[in-house]
């Protein structure tokens, strides 16, 4: 017998089966492309999102849950986001997944000449968040939904999206689930500890032999690339690249890569495996460092790491073309590749901008630094702006004002090296901070899983007792 999706769903949810997402309906929005400029209207673009309603509770106000898409294809946050398809039954909720302007299939130009430079100013924190409470507006009235709550939800950049649309647009959105959401570190430009000093950390954790035999394996590394040619050669057999190391640059863009491999691993050092960023074991984080002890020289050990990145679980490639897999941009923890890997180093260079550095002290990476010199180097050359480092702060007032704002829960796990960026500590009895000890970058958003740790099943029970709460005290307001 074949089942409706919905009704999988429904049995996935009631007799605690896993990993199930239910199927979205996709649709697209008349988004306007300039909302602060009237003589670029009505221009509009197609902005897409996703929905599930086979669950919501219309004819009791069931609210919505609305996720605030972020740097990149809206249906891979879908496909990793179960948290709210776990709960959507029990609330009630209709879930929308939106699409971020300047991702996956929104883009206001087409994916080429979006990026030409008349164009590329349009993709700011500013439109984004007005493209949310236009479209959330939109939908309640086609749905005649005007008494919904509506509860934002979103991970990382997206969970600081969720942050903003409580603080900008308090009327539009009622409450607010900001999972690993480094929202200090836009204000503050450095994390507490590093984000470096936090992958690091995990490592050590793994296995506390593993971060001194990275070191080891850098400093090999290093090594080598001083010797010049026979140098670069051995780093070309042992890296397995493509294309041959036969430079200082070809050797610095290989060092990057895998310093990236290593950072990337440690935000989904999720407990089971998972194909977020990447096909990843479960605790790749424990995997690598496995792989670094057992080789027989801390170089391999580290080629070997970066390549279970790279690779993945299954293994396919026979070489790694570096310059596909990594492309330097003004993140210094990444951007990713492809158009969207495009807009976020543009997003990185006018708005969202900090400066993640190495020391090979608090942490096992050599020393690099990325200045604000460096950023605006690399901004101006490659799209012709000078960075805003204090345009957010401007925009979103000062981080004391977060305290007179409420019903926001701003979740952190202490494996993420995002979390130095986040808020650790509940600012009011509306502000709540929850930290997830044995989390990854936004655990607590993915569906529900055997083997969790402890400190994300008590994450999600406290969120969920806040968002009950919460939605009582809104249904109260909307019917006084």
């Amino acid at each position: 017998m074949i089942l409706k999706p919905s009704i999988l769903y429904l049995l996935c949810f009631f007799f605690s089966l896993h990993y199930c997402v239910p199927p979205y309906t996709q649709l697209w929005f008349d988004q306007t492309v300039d909302h602060f400029n009237l003589e670029t209207q009505p221009q509009t673009f197609k902005q897409r999102y996703l929905v599930y309603d086979k669950v919501w509770n219309r004819t009791d106000d069931g609210p919505i849950f609305f996720y605030t898409g972020n740097e990149g294809d809206i249906t891979n946050f879908w496909a990793n986001t179960g948290f709210v398809f776990d709960i959507a039954p029990a609330f009630g909720a209709v879930v929308v997944f939106a699409e971020h302007r300047f991702y996956g299939e929104s883009y206001p130009y087409g994916k080429v000449h979006s990026f030409d430079r008349e164009h590329i100013g349009l993709l700011s924190v500013e439109q984004a968040l007005a493209d949310y409470a236009t479209l959330i507006r939109t939908l309640k009235k086609q749905w005649n939904a005007q008494n919904s709550a509506v509860f934002a939800f979103g991970g990382s950049y997206g969970g600081q999206l969720s942050f903003w649309m409580r603080l900008k647009y308090p009327f539009v959105i009622d409450a607010a689930l900001a999972s690993s959401a480094p929202v200090k570190l836009v204000y503050d430009k450095k994390a507490q500890p590093d984000y470096f000093e936090t992958v690091t950390d995990d490592f050590a954790r793994a296995n506390p032999i593993c971060p001194s035999l990275v070191r080891q394996g850098f400093s090999a590394f290093l090594d080598l690339v001083s010797t010049g040619q026979p140098g670069f050669k051995t780093l070309t057999n042992t890296f397995q690249t493509c294309s041959p190391i036969n430079s200082a640059d070809a050797a610095n863009l290989l060092l990057l890569w895998i310093v990236n491999s290593f950072g990337s691993m440690a935000m989904v050092d999720y407990p089971y495996p998972a194909n977020f960023l990447a096909p990843l074991p479960a605790w790749p984080i424990k995997a690598a460092c496995e792989m670094i002890i057992q080789a027989p020289t801390p170089l391999i050990g580290i080629a070997r790491a970066a390549g279970l990145f790279y690779n993945g679980t299954s293994g396919n490639l026979t070489c790694f073309d570096i310059a596909e897999e990594f492309v330097p941009c003004s993140d210094q923890t990444g951007c990713g590749t492809g158009p969207d890997g495009y807009s976020w180093d543009y997003q990185a260079c006018s708005e969202i901008i900090y400066f993640p550095n190495t020391n090979n002290v608090s942490d096992m990476f050599p020393p690099r630094t990325w200045s604000l010199a460096n950023l605006t180097a690399h901004c101006q050359k490659n799209w012709g702006i000078i960075p805003r480092p204090d345009w957010i702060d401007t925009y979103f007032g000062d981080p004391e004002l977060i305290k007179y704002s409420s019903r926001i829960i701003l979740s952190n796990g202490l494996l993420d090296p995002w979390h130095g960026g986040g808020i650790l500590h509940s600012i009011s009895d509306s502000i709540i901070a929850v930290v997830i000890e044995d989390g990854a970058h936004h655990l607590d958003l993915r569906e529900s899983n055997p083997a969790d740790p402890p400190s994300v099943i008590e994450a999600r029970k406290i969120e969920v007792s806040y968002l009950t709460m919460w939605l009582k005290e809104i249904k109260e307001e909307k019917h006084r």
